[in-house]
């Protein structure tokens, strides 16, 4: 089942010689998309899993023993994820199986976890674990407990602070995006919008004018957008082109958060509020994140990834600081201790303090709203430091104001 796959090397990392150790390593497997549409961010998540391991192999290791992380591309497709998980538990015979990057790439893994009783670690899925309940899921991204509709919470609480009445919604016709147009779409309700334009495109879609247009003539104070980087990049140009101006434009736009997005879209960004999970404001300086950024950043350009790092990087990091420290407490590798170590604590990370619900999710919702703003030029210098994305939600981590309405912050 594995034929064609472009199977990557097993990694142990540092420079520790394993046969001075007295005990085989700990192996960590994963899948993990070097390939395809998602190969820029799986290239940097495992650029930071190996940072970690490194980390980790310096101090000497887990109980003693040296970590080891075995990895295979799946190419972006779903359909390679159950052969991987598979072989990785069933001739690799790792320890632990954590997942690759996104949503689309967990939801095939589970039932192959599930059948075997794992634990297993899921990095930046979006109600992956919402058809399984599946209680040794825990899903390393900041949404909260209800993910389908605190993933776009923060948006909905700015728009009821100031008034607005209508709101258009589109999104990507994929798993992700369905499921964050879904929630969208609760709360819109919930909040007592009028919905006056629902509905998705291919994700193929190259050409969004049209779509664009038939917003702009509803004129709706709101543009709920729920996309991959393509669709983002596309919508936004778009409504640039057509002079769109909603009072509040963004929501799921996933894609922005990279440093080629933010170049390639530069000052036609400013105005946007977007959902995020880390950016380099002030509030977020949580112990930690820095020293892993220099690593990170010093080998970006190198391996040929995201050479920012602050997106998706400090949480495959932090995903596996909660496994090192959940084996590390119960001072085993049984995989019923460490579920049921992660589920009943709290652990400290790179991103911040990480407590999980009973779902697997966060128990409480930490998805960031930021607004571009005072974007400049297309230069990736400005994106390394404060200032040009401004978190307006939660309350606890604002580091900013919200320019409003949309228009008044465009160039």
């Amino acid at each position: 089942m594995l034929a064609g796959l472009v199977v990557a090397a097993l990694i142990v990392t540092g420079a520790w010689p394993l046969a001075a150790q007295g005990d085989k390593p700990i192996r960590i497997g994963f899948g993990m998309a070097l390939t395809g549409g998602l190969a820029a961010n799986g290239k940097a998540a495992l650029l930071a899993m190996q940072i970690w391991a490194k980390d980790v192999n310096d101090k000497g290791g887990l109980l003693g023993r040296p970590v080891e992380l075995v990895h295979y591309d799946d190419q972006t497709k779903p359909a390679n994820v159950p052969a991987i998980y598979t072989k990785l538990i069933e001739v690799d015979q790792v320890d632990f199986v954590v997942s690759g990057y996104g949503t689309n790439l967990i939801v095939p893994a589970l039932p192959v976890v599930m059948e075997r009783e794992l634990v297993f670690m899921g990095l930046f899925g979006l109600a992956a674990n919402e058809k399984f309940n599946y209680p040794y899921y825990f899903g390393i991204a900041p949404i909260g407990p209800k993910p389908r509709t605190d993933w776009s919470r923060g948006f909905f609480d700015i728009a009821k602070t100031h008034k607005l009445k209508t709101i258009a919604m589109i999104g990507a016709d994929a798993e992700f995006a369905r499921n964050a147009q879904s929630g969208a779409r609760e709360n819109a309700k919930a909040y007592g919008l009028n919905i006056v334009y629902d509905k998705t495109y291919p994700p193929g879609t190259a050409d969004f004018s049209p779509v664009v247009r038939a917003i702009k003539a509803l004129n709706p104070d709101i543009l709920c957008v729920a996309s991959y980087p393509p669709g983002s990049v596309g919508i936004t140009r778009a409504a640039h082109e057509v002079g769109l101006e909603p009072q509040l434009f963004g929501g799921g736009m996933v894609g922005l958060q990279y440093a080629a997005f933010l170049t390639k879209l530069g000052p036609m960004l400013n105005g946007i509020v977007n959902y995020d999970f880390w950016v380099p404001e002030p509030t977020l300086k949580f112990p930690g994140v820095d020293a892993f950024l220099t690593k990170y950043q010093a080998q970006a350009e190198s391996v040929g990834v995201d050479p920012l790092g602050h997106y998706l990087p400090p949480w495959a990091y932090a995903n596996l600081q909660v496994l090192q420290q959940a084996i590390e407490a119960t001072k085993s590798i049984d995989q019923k201790m460490v579920g049921d170590y992660i589920r009943n604590n709290e652990f400290d990370t790179i991103v911040g303090k990480v407590r999980f619900g009973d779902n697997g999710e966060w128990n409480t919702t930490r998805t960031l709203m930021v607004q571009y703003q005072n974007i400049a030029d297309s230069e990736v210098k400005q994106f390394f430091g404060p200032g040009k994305r401004i978190v307006l939600y939660p309350e606890d981590w604002k580091s900013g104001e919200l320019i409003f309405p949309y228009a008044e912050a465009k160039p």
